[in-house]
């Protein structure tokens, strides 16, 4: 079953999300926007972040049309005390974070030899990727550790999991450091009660890429036509309250075999 199927499959299994407090970071457009939409959908009160006001507040007013509860905050995510600030502001207009969908991040570094990425294009990447997510998930996890419950969600990549001459390698390190992370996290917190899932999708077909990408590129991906909704829907899936994916290991979307793994 490749991750299509697995959504056709979620798609009468998904649970409601009434009462349950969602973050998810990054989520101003693309696969974010959807992920948020649709957790609003389903009854959670959702807080969406970014650093573009215009875009959040245009998410933010879709959802409130469509009768969802719904916060912005704005937050650097490479910064500690922001993330803090953004933490508080949430628990005090929505209450306690139940789920948290660490997605900020993206490729910021071209693709190229090794000895011609300059230390920025390093850097960049990595703590847009890898800290943030890391900072992220520092802040919210000692209230879910207290409450014990809780849910966190994170995202990595085809290019943190399989080699190409023409990847992005700071951004391939910082996806790959997330997969480690997140499954040494589940190993550590699953006494309290808490799941920790990671996302590794293949290319997403988001706005920005559509444009990137030219049509017989996109007719060439591994899927097609994967869509930003796709990967909500796989979120919405793990996110859920009735148990839902217990695996720490990636859930990937290039065979059958990973996906699999959700459905037992």
């Amino acid at each position: 079953m490749n991750l299509r199927g697995l959504v056709a499959f979620m798609s009468g299994r998904m649970s409601a999300l009434d009462g349950k407090v969602a973050l998810v970071t990054g989520s101003s457009r693309g696969i974010g926007a959807a992920i948020a939409k649709l957790f609003a959908e389903r009854g959670a009160s959702v807080a969406v972040h970014g650093r573009d006001v215009a875009a959040l507040s245009a998410v933010q007013a879709e959802i409130e049309r469509a009768g969802g509860r719904v916060i912005r905050v704005v937050a650097e995510t490479t910064n500690f005390a922001e993330i803090e600030a953004m933490r508080h502001q949430i628990e005090r207009e929505l209450g306690p974070i139940d789920i948290l969908v660490a997605n900020a991040g993206g490729s910021l570094t071209p693709p190229g030899p090794l000895e011609d990425t300059p230390e920025e294009g390093w850097h960049a990447p990595v703590d847009g990727n890898l800290t943030a997510t890391f900072l992220t998930i520092k802040s919210i996890l000692p209230g879910m550790k207290e409450r014990k419950r809780g849910n966190i969600i994170t995202i990595s990549s085809s290019a943190g999991r399989r080699p190409h001459p023409r990847s992005p390698i700071p951004y391939a390190a910082a996806k790959a450091g997330i997969e480690i992370l997140t499954q040494d996290l589940a190993a550590q917190i699953g006494p309290y009660g808490i799941r920790a899932n990671c996302i590794a999708p293949e290319t997403i077909l988001t706005e920005r890429n559509k444009e990137w990408i030219t049509k017989a590129q996109q007719e060439a991906l591994p899927v097609p036509s994967f869509e930003s909704s796709c990967v909500a829907s796989t979120r919405l899936y793990i996110g859920r309250t009735d148990g839902g994916h217990h695996d720490d290991r990636p859930l990937a979307d290039d065979d059958g075999r990973r996906e699999d793994r959700a459905l037992r």
